[in-house]
């Protein structure tokens, strides 16, 4: 059996025509050949991979076994055992925060309401600010970004030729990043779930 990753939805029920309820030591099989994207029981060797498929705000760690087909970020299996879930609501929002801030910083950008935007999720999520302030907080974001759009526009019509040899680059940096963020998500996960324990 293959050790993966696997979100669920809110209510842990599986998707589809199949709508059983999951919950920790589940063992769930189903019929007939894998199929990537089409039938079986999904998952991700990496948890970031898992989290471009996710469903819902559920993790799950299972192993995927029985027949099993390995794509490039996922595989599918005739079975699929969950060793342990919890609701990663929380530690998602963190996470989408933490991502928005590398963003900006690798971006340089200085406008303060792009900023302001992550601090105010940042308290929403401790609860320290209301829904209100956090409504107006992305709005002023939207506003900035939107004034950063149309300044790009022109820049990159000046600075095409510049731009297409920096973008290799970026690309690189890119998946050194995604790197750094995985292992920024198994730090997380792996203090949440010792504080689950």
């Amino acid at each position: 059996m293959i050790d993966a990753w696997h979100f669920l939805p809110e209510d842990c029920r599986l998707l589809y025509d199949d709508r059983r309820v999951i919950e920790a030591g589940s063992v769930v099989e189903v019929e007939g050949p894998p199929v990537l994207c089409k039938h079986g029981l999904h998952g991700s060797r990496k948890l970031i991979d898992a989290l471009n498929y996710s469903t819902g705000p559920m993790l799950c760690r299972v192993k995927i076994g029985g027949t099993v087909v390995e794509g490039d970020d996922k595989l599918v299996g005739t079975q699929r055992k969950v060793i342990w879930m919890f609701d990663a609501t929380d530690m998602l929002h963190r996470f989408a925060c933490w991502c928005a801030e590398q963003a900006l910083e690798m971006a340089n950008v200085t406008d303060e309401r792009c900023w302001h935007a992550v601090n105010a999720k940042l308290r929403w999520l401790d609860g320290e600010a209301t829904d209100e302030e956090l409504d107006a907080a992305w709005a002023a974001a939207r506003d900035a970004a939107w004034a950063a759009a149309r300044d790009a526009v022109w820049a990159t019509a000046r600075d095409a030729a510049r731009d297409a040899a920096r973008a290799a680059a970026r690309a690189a940096a890119r998946a050194a990043e995604q790197q750094w963020q995985l292992d920024h998500v198994r730090e997380v996960l792996v203090a949440e779930s010792d504080s689950e324990r």
